[in-house]
């Protein structure tokens, strides 16, 4: 790890360049990763970051730029043929470009013409829900609250995002059983603890610095568990590169307990130690009676619980699952940590429910040391859907939000990310404007995704660096390059800095320290500034070019919208900690005002023989949708990300072996998918699972599978064959 992170640095930054810029990653003088939003503790070494981390710098603060140059010696049919990773290898965005109606390249265009050009086409829109405003996670607090006073002053709530993909199953269900639609444990809480568990996640690739919280937790006397369809080198076992014994030691071996699941097998898991709990009275009668319902329909529920269906759903015997229950009955404080692996099933929100009724069944919800832990991705993800990105808001919200402006926002529910693409589609929408990330990469059934993206009249990408989505023009479409989190944003009123909200509530400044790639890119905040100064100036009292000058006066607008964030701009300094009512008083914002148990009803995700189940994952060489090389050392890789990784002896039943190359082809009500050329790697992979790198992958999963209730893609319950070469 440290000598990947050094040769990629350098490679990227240069010596000096990486040396000052990874000495401020995460300090509180510095600037925020833009990698994963695991929080930062409070006492930090002074290389607080992770390979990831550093590798999501080194892209930021490379030296190599894409001018419009660049894009005179390639056509947008030649970027297309292009692979993900030569995309982002090229460099940073300098210039803003433009493709015209029916030309093959982009050309150059002035930042105030492109702005102009945007607010014409928004402008002439018959509808303002005809446009969509997409969000990445990567957005700052600051940002992300102009930009959402934008749209809602345009007249729309159309505002996807990437948790649309993501954790949305999380925050519907913690919603429903706590009343708020985040974690309730703080670093500290994880560090000095009990038990913990961890659901569907992979620390080692997606979250590295969590693997020193874990250490930490070790050390304190927690027993961990991980429950994963697929062996994860870093929760095996983990050697602390920031630590000498973590050099030239063993290491720490971190799960005393690894309970390979089959996937989708968690909520059955966790119904099964539930019924196990209850059935001997291992419950905290106490807490349910004060602060919980509905634990006698729950209950009773449970006593009816299917053993074949658990079984058939999780692949443990219940040897395995009465150990868990141990574990948990030992332990008086306990943490349930989960990714991406829970919540992209279609019961992806009963599972989480489960989880919050194991929680609750033993009091662990705003005790010190116990609680949920869902571990989101993009750096501020979690920030930005506080300040408002949200194509659902809460009535309270938009009360504030017009008070505050004097204007009266949309109230009609917006498009998520999928309903988003189908308005594309249909032509029911007709403008994309994209604040970060890379959406086609992002997006499920990539064929859909593609057309949907090409019939609109206008695509507008406000990026740091090329991506897939930039091959995929609208009729006239837009990359305008912006600042990073590691360049100085300098603006009217002085030096400027933004924030962001973490994993668990924290917020805190992020400062920049590099030119940017060139003097006229702006910030974030400049953009939306400067297309709301021609499009909505007249419709809110806000000062946009105030606003753009001192991002100060952003801050004090959110500390009068948002709850929890007075008095902003002065204790976003030093930091702060949202409030949390589960978590510091045990208050529950819920329909009863208390925590609720919900009863859920099993169901086994069938997979005809001869088929497999895939999930799609990501490699140790990349972070969400950017790839930083074809290696992924972790699970023996080199060169390569068109693979499959399935247990030896389901490749034999299957008629198969480790090497072959077959197309992939998933199977759904309306039809098949195709991803053609992928090479069978043998793994020990749970029994009758398999699994993929995204995006090569997300042409599989079809727009309309989605979660129920919260709309994320079923990107982990895939039923796929395979076809041989």
């Amino acid at each position: 790890a440290v000598l990947h992170s050094v040769a990629h640095s350098v490679r990227e930054m240069g010596v000096g360049r990486s040396l000052t810029s990874l000495l401020k990653v995460n300090q509180v003088d510095g600037f925020d990763c833009p990698g994963c939003a695991w929080p930062d503790p409070d006492r930090r070494s002074q290389t607080e970051f992770c390979e990831n981390g550093a590798k999501a710098v080194a892209e930021e603060a490379t030296k190599r730029r894409v001018t419009a140059g660049f894009f005179a010696r390639h056509s947008i049919a030649d970027l297309a043929a292009r692979s993900d990773h030569w995309l982002g290898q090229q460099g940073r965005l300098a210039e803003p470009v433009v493709r015209r109606p029916g030309a093959t390249h982009y050309e150059p265009i002035t930042y105030a013409e492109a702005y102009d050009l945007v607010a014409a086409e928004l402008g002439a829109l018959g509808d303002p829900d005809e446009a969509i405003f997409y969000t990445s996670g990567r957005t700052s607090n600051e940002a992300a609250f102009a930009y959402q006073l934008l749209v809602r002053a345009f007249g729309t709530n159309n505002l996807p995002d990437c948790s649309n993909m993501c954790h949305e199953s999380s925050g519907a269900a913690l919603t429903e059983t706590i009343g708020i639609g985040k974690g309730t444990v703080l670093l500290d809480d994880v560090e000095d603890t009990d038990l913990i568990i961890i659901c569907g996640q992979n620390p080692g690739t997606n979250h590295p610095r969590m693997l020193t919280s874990l250490e930490r937790a070790k050390a304190n006397g927690a027993r961990i568990v991980a429950v994963n369809p697929l062996p994860e080198a870093g929760l095996l076992r983990f050697k602390n590169p920031q630590r000498a014994r973590g050099l030239v030691g063993m290491g720490t071996d971190l799960a005393d307990r690894f309970l390979q699941i089959r996937l989708n097998g968690d909520m059955a898991l966790f119904q099964a130690v539930n019924a196990r709990l209850i059935a001997r009275d291992a419950v905290d009668h106490d807490f349910i009676a004060t602060h919980t319902d509905g634990f006698e329909a729950y209950a009773a529920h449970l006593a009816e619980l299917d053993a074949d269906a658990v079984l058939a759903a999780t692949g443990l015997g219940g040897t395995a699952i009465d150990g868990l229950v141990e574990d948990v009955v030992a332990a008086h404080r306990i943490i349930v940590c989960w990714a991406m692996g829970l919540t992209q099933h279609r019961n992806a929100v009963a599972t989480i429910k489960e989880i919050m009724s194991f929680l609750l069944l033993r009091g662990n919800v705003g005790r010190p040391g116990a609680g949920a832990c869902p571990v989101r991705g993009h750096s501020n993800v979690q920030g930005d859907r506080t300040m408002g990105i949200y194509e659902k808001p809460a009535p309270a919200f938009l009360e504030k939000l017009g008070s505050e402006f004097g204007f009266t926002p949309p109230a009609d529910h917006g498009h998520d990310t999928v309903s988003a693409i189908r308005a594309l589609r249909d032509g029911t929408a007709r403008t994309f404007f994209a604040m970060g990330g890379n959406f086609l990469s992002a997006a499920p059934d990539t064929e859909a995704t593609t057309a949907a993206l090409a019939s609109a009249r206008l695509t507008v990408h406000v990026s740091t660096k090329l991506n897939r989505s930039h091959t995929c023009p609208g009729e006239i479409s837009l990359i305008l390059p912006c600042r990073g989190r590691t360049d100085v944003d300098l603006q009217a009123d002085g030096p400027q800095h933004v924030s962001v909200e973490d994993s668990m509530g924290m917020v805190h400044a992020s400062r920049g320290h590099l030119d940017p790639p060139a003097p006229a890119v702006p910030s974030e905040v400049e953009v939306v500034s400067q297309v709301a100064r021609r499009l909505v100036a007249d419709r809110t009292t806000a000062d946009w070019v105030a606003m753009q000058a001192d991002y100060g006066l952003i801050r004090d607008h959110i500390s009068r919208v948002v709850p929890g964030f007075e008095d902003y701009d002065r204790r976003v300094v030093d930091g702060f900690t949202l409030p949390n009512g589960p978590r510091d008083s045990r208050t529950f914002a819920t329909a009863t005002g208390r925590a609720r148990f919900t009863v859920n009803r099993l169901d086994v995700l069938a997979v005809p023989e001869g088929r497999l189940l895939l999930q799609t994952i990501r490699s140790h060489d990349q972070y969400n949708t950017t790839i930083y090389g074809l290696d992924d050392r972790y699970r023996g890789i080199h060169q390569g990300r068109r693979v499959v990784f399935a247990h030896p002896d389901d490749l034999a039943a299957l008629g198969f072996a480790d090497g072959d190359h077959v197309d992939v082809v998933s199977e759904w009500d309306d039809g098949e998918r195709r991803a053609p050329g992928f090479r069978l790697v043998a793994f020990p992979a749970a029994r009758g699972t398999c699994a993929a790198y995204f995006p090569e992958a997300n042409v599989l999963v079809p727009l309309d599978s989605t979660a129920e209730v919260s709309g994320t893609p079923t990107s982990k319950s895939i039923i796929v064959r395979f076809e041989r070469l």
